[in-house]
């Protein structure tokens, strides 16, 4: 069985990551697995980069531009939508023709345009395509935010400048995705039981095969340490670290005013950890946001960290990780953490609760609530038995999320799809 993954990006941002990390296990579990990408940042055979990348980058501009045109010239959304009406015919290249089974992933932002994936569609072989967020189930979003007009017909869309219209830009792109998906056969993948649910509310998707698997973790890298890894990196031996980490730590949506808030709390509450607690900091910005000065406690800024071993040594060295996300689907970060049997603390929100069992791999704290944030982090850093959530989180993710239980889940659903195109 041949299988090609298509993402936008090789390794920027957490879909890519997640096919990646897929496009292993498949690999360590006899599948002749490639991947096809806009942006490639390794030099691995098995990663294939889409030809003439001035065009790509042409596609990704002229999508841009219209996009800015819709929401007339305010930037504010601009990355919040997709349209997909630029991308490239892959159906040409030599390793969609080898492939058995073609699986999509965020193809977003200029790789492929409706009107390639439903040429794909139209070659004939079968197409799985997992969703990292709910843009294939909506319009033009990517995160609903409590909107409902996904479950019923786009348009009126709140992205758009005076609330849209009922023939606005996320109209128009929803019924281009109806008349893709009518009859495509395309199966559907979510990362979390939760986004199977949202995804099963769309109209769009009323008809389709639907299911969830969902993204594996290398448990032979992403594993508990031996203590060493503070003092290998520089880090203070004497104080409860708690670690942030985000792609853009500066993120609304994930969540940084509510853990400035909650840490502001808990410092409150507790004036003796604004001397025994440090936070880190990775991810994009992280300077910036360690200088606003608003955090009571130390605050240790790692920047963007691309090495994934110095990666493992942070959370390992970590007492707790947090995620204060406003919005998430099955965050690879609470995944990478737990695997190095480090807990987490979280809002209860999106995929999340099917992660964080509360108060035994770690702390679900109730949305947008800092008072409860600050609860579950002072319980997760100073009240549990530490070694006893390591140890549960270690042994959640080794259940759930390893490379052999995922995998298997996949060439199953492979199989499934293959047989049904030879049935037709």
């Amino acid at each position: 069985m041949r299988v090609l993954i298509v993402n936008t990006s090789e390794t920027a941002g957490g879909a890519a990551v997640a096919a990646r990390r897929l496009l292993a296990a498949l690999q360590h579990h006899g599948v002749k697995a490639s991947m096809l990408v806009r942006d490639k940042q390794s030099s691995s055979p098995a990663v294939l980069a889409l030809p003439h990348q001035q065009w790509q980058q042409w596609h990704f501009l002229w999508e841009r531009l219209r996009i800015c045109l819709a929401l007339h010239l305010d930037r504010t959304h601009l990355f919040k939508v997709d349209t997909a009406t630029g991308g490239t015919d892959i159906t040409r290249l030599d390793e969609f023709r080898q492939a058995d089974i073609v699986h999509l992933h965020w193809v977003n932002q200029g790789m492929l345009s409706l009107g390639d994936i439903a040429r794909i569609v139209r070659s004939g072989k079968p197409v799985v395509w997992t969703m990292h967020d709910a843009w294939p189930a909506t319009g033009i979003c990517h995160l609903t935010m409590g909107c409902q007009h996904f479950k019923s017909r786009c348009g009126h869309c709140p992205l758009l400048p005076g609330g849209g219209s009922a023939t606005d830009l996320s109209a128009r792109t929803w019924r281009r995705k109806q008349a893709l998906y009518a009859d495509s056969g395309i199966h559907f993948v979510a990362c979390s039981r939760w986004l199977e649910g949202e995804a099963r509310q769309s109209a769009l998707l009323a008809h389709q095969h639907l299911t969830s698997i969902p993204n594996p973790i290398d448990t032979r890298l992403y594993s508990p340490g031996d203590g060493s890894e503070r003092q290998r990196l520089g880090l203070p031996g004497g104080k409860r670290l708690l670690l942030f980490v985000s792609q853009r730590v500066d993120d609304i949506y994930k969540g940084m005013d509510q853990l400035a808030e909650a840490c502001r709390l808990m410092a409150d509450s507790h004036p003796d950890t604004r001397q025994t607690t440090a936070l880190l900091i990775m991810g994009g910005h992280a300077e910036q946001v360690a200088a606003t000065g608003r955090l009571p406690y130390e605050v240790i800024p790692l920047g963007y960290v691309n090495d994934e071993r110095r990666k493992v040594d942070i959370y390992r060295a970590a007492d707790a990780f947090v995620l204060p996300s406003l919005s998430e689907n099955l965050p690879n970060t609470i995944m990478e953490a737990m695997a190095c049997g480090t807990p987490a603390v979280a809002f209860r929100v999106g995929g999340i609760p099917e992660m964080v069992e509360h108060r035994r791999t770690g702390y679900l704290a109730q949305l947008r609530s800092a008072a409860d944030l600050a609860a579950g982090l002072h319980h997760v850093l100073y009240e549990a038995d530490r070694q006893a959530m390591s140890r549960a989180c270690v042994a959640k993710v080794q259940h759930t999320w390893g490379e052999r239980q995922v995998a298997l889940r996949y060439i199953e659903l492979y199989n499934e799809a293959l047989a049904m195109k030879h049935y037709l």
